[in-house]
């Protein structure tokens, strides 16, 4: 039986490597992937609340794409790459939104959005990606949540995000920020 087929091989190899990320202390675990993207060009006053909170939404698109190709996002999916192949093992995680006003005197706002990443699920993306490859799967996985987080996300904080807008914070340089947290379900 070959390496590749051989599973009790496979699932050492996964030990070993986890443990070689343990007992590097040196070495941060990555746990979290974000990105982060700025507004510098100001609206005109007289632009329609649509269109400010258009602005701020093609901040959050762009900060959500940044997110998704970031090379941390792929860190994150190698690590958990071994959900497939323990049936009870389990990832939980959150993607958080926070849209900050850099020149106006306005706490930032911050939504958050949890999900859970399942072994079927990772099924379903190996059927769909055609590919046994667990990292390329996970990472599938991943910008699936990630791109269903921000949707929820952006649904809670947009109440928020056009009571800013009628305080006219936006008017200003705005920061919009998109992390994405995973950490293994116990």
């Amino acid at each position: 039986m070959s390496y590749r087929t051989h599973p009790d091989r496979i699932l050492d190899h996964i030990d070993r490597e986890r443990n070689r990320d343990l007992d590097d202390p040196g070495a941060p675990t990555v746990r979290q992937a974000s990105a982060r993207e700025l507004g510098t060009e100001k609206p005109d006053p007289s632009s329609t609340q649509h269109e400010r909170l258009t602005r701020i939404f093609n901040l959050i698109d762009t900060s959500y794409t940044k997110t998704a190709q970031s090379a941390d996002l792929r860190r994150i999916a190698a690590r958990f790459r071994g959900i497939g192949d323990l049936a009870e093992h389990r990832a939980r995680g959150d993607v958080t939104i926070s849209v900050q006003y850099l020149d106006a005197q306005r706490n930032d706002d911050v939504a958050m959005a949890p999900f859970e990443v399942r072994p079927d699920a990772l099924e379903e993306a190996k059927e769909a990606t055609g590919t046994s490859r667990a990292d390329v799967n996970a990472l599938k996985v991943l910008r699936e949540h990630l791109r269903e987080g921000v949707m929820a996300a952006y649904a809670k904080l947009e109440p928020r995000l056009r009571a800013a807008i009628r305080d006219r914070a936006d008017l200003g340089h705005v920061s919009v920020q998109i992390t994405v947290d995973l950490r293994a379900a116990g």
